[in-house]
């Protein structure tokens, strides 16, 4: 079944120097993640897997359309899958930058990414096992080694502590309720405010 889901939209602001992409929880509330480029610096808010239908999930296997090596960091707002669960396969495509976050947050993604990534091992050999996948053979999105290779690109951050990135460009997490260490992002380029909920 084909959905007619907006995944991917633009929004240009050139008069504000900076564009914003969304490449994922357009359209559905899944695979949040938001590109904003300034002329200086590639900023992503979330890195996270499309989660449900299987329309979704195989956004999961797309490259980004954009070059992964020039993605500066990542701000994450919370640990949850949806949020977080792409991380894997950005860094295996050549992200090299920081990925900024609470340590509650960071925490949780370390947990969420190792089990995902076993999961979709077990998957995957179950799959090749009893024959029941159309890929010969069926592979896991990510594996517990890819989950590995994606902590030592984590940075604590304090809440409500502005983070200064240069060209004009500064973040501050601050905390809301949706889960321990989740917070706001609000992420100031020149005079301009974005906010991340």
């Amino acid at each position: 079944m084909k959905l007619p889901l907006l995944i991917h939209k633009n929004i240009h602001m050139n008069n504000n120097g900076f564009h914003i992409h969304f490449l994922g929880a357009a359209g559905t509330v899944t695979g949040s993640k938001y590109l904003i480029e300034t002329p200086k610096k590639k900023i992503l808010v979330d890195c996270g897997l499309f989660q449900g239908l299987k329309v979704l999930r195989l956004h999961n296997w797309e490259n980004l359309p954009v070059d992964v090596h020039s993605i500066d960091f990542v701000l994450l707002t919370h640990g949850h899958l949806d949020h977080v669960g792409y991380l894997p396969r950005l860094v295996k495509a050549g992200f090299k930058g920081r990925i900024y976050g609470t340590e509650p947050t960071l925490d949780i993604a370390e947990i969420v990414l190792k089990d995902t990534a076993k999961i979709q091992e077990e998957e995957a050999e179950r799959a090749n096992k009893h024959h029941y996948s159309k890929h010969k053979p069926a592979k896991a999105l990510y594996d517990v080694k890819d989950a590995e290779k994606t902590f030592p690109h984590f940075s604590v951050v304090k809440p409500n502590e502005w983070i200064d990135f240069g060209n004009d460009i500064k973040a501050r997490f601050q905390t809301n309720g949706h889960i321990i260490g989740s917070t706001f992002i609000e992420l100031h380029i020149g005079s301009k405010k974005l906010v991340f909920s």
